[in-house]
């Protein structure tokens, strides 16, 4: 395996690994975002194993040392499973996420002790860079879930929304959300609730230019109508799930 570094907006990198034996034969990319500025950002560490081949991707850009801030979707192996690892080795780094990954998860889990960020609040890393942190609540899956917004780019990091199989083009412009459909259809992996077309619809209030997938491509266009399309079909599919728990309990 190798790591593909591509920068996918002014100082934000998406780096890459395809694994062609997840969801074989199509494969599945494992993707971090590093943002750039005085103080660096690494959104999802990769899995353990996989930790030398991002460190070495960091490097081509930064040395590694000097990372500042880790965060992630959600507490989940392929998110943060290499984060001990990156701060042991970036000695003023510290991880960031919400109230509930930290109360319940991470002030055990991690190394160093984790700075809890309230719903919204902002870090300025420096050089221009501002990341917004936001709470998705069991979107697409996970109590502590959350994305992260970059204000000055207009890119939004938003984890395992937008799932989709097979390696392509670091960046694309077409369809993600035809992909997305049927890698939900393939795995099930979002939690359905009656809210999850309300968050992801609040997070297209945003106009991101830029969408950061966790697994798939990077996405540059009019975010907002993706995420809308999106929100659509997570209703479709928690209005079936009442239907089918309706006829159930008639039956």
């Amino acid at each position: 395996m190798n790591t593909r570094v591509d920068e996918i907006a002014d100082g934000i990198f998406r780096l890459s690994t395809f694994v062609p034996e997840v969801a074989a034969p199509a494969g599945f990319t494992f993707n971090q975002f590093l943002i750039l500025g005085d103080e660096p950002l690494l959104f999802h560490t990769g899995p353990r194993r996989m930790f030398p081949l991002v460190r070495e991707a960091v490097g081509r850009l930064m040395p590694p040392e000097h990372l500042r801030w880790i965060s992630f979707g959600h507490v989940e192996a392929d998110e943060c499973g290499a984060m001990n690892e990156w701060l042991a080795i970036a000695p003023h780094a510290l991880v960031a996420h919400g109230e509930t990954a930290v109360s319940v998860s991470l002030n055990d889990l991690a190394d160093r002790t984790p700075r809890m960020l309230r719903d919204g609040e902002v870090i300025a890393l420096g050089g221009g860079k501002r990341v917004r942190y936001l709470d998705t609540p069991h979107t697409p899956h996970a109590w502590e879930a959350a994305v992260v917004y970059e204000e000055s780019t207009g890119t939004l990091l938003c984890g395992d929304l937008f799932t989709q199989v097979g390696e392509g083009p670091a960046l694309v412009s077409g369809d993600i959300v035809g992909p997305a459909v049927a890698a939900e259809d393939l795995f099930r992996y979002s939690s359905l609730n009656p809210n999850m077309g309300t968050t992801i619809r609040s997070l297209a209030g945003l106009s991101p230019r830029t969408l950061g997938l966790m697994h798939g491509p990077a996405f540059s266009g009019d975010g907002s109508t993706a995420l809308r399309a999106l929100a659509d079909d997570y209703d479709r599919r928690a209005q079936l799930r009442e239907v089918d728990a309706d006829h159930a309990e008639a039956a």
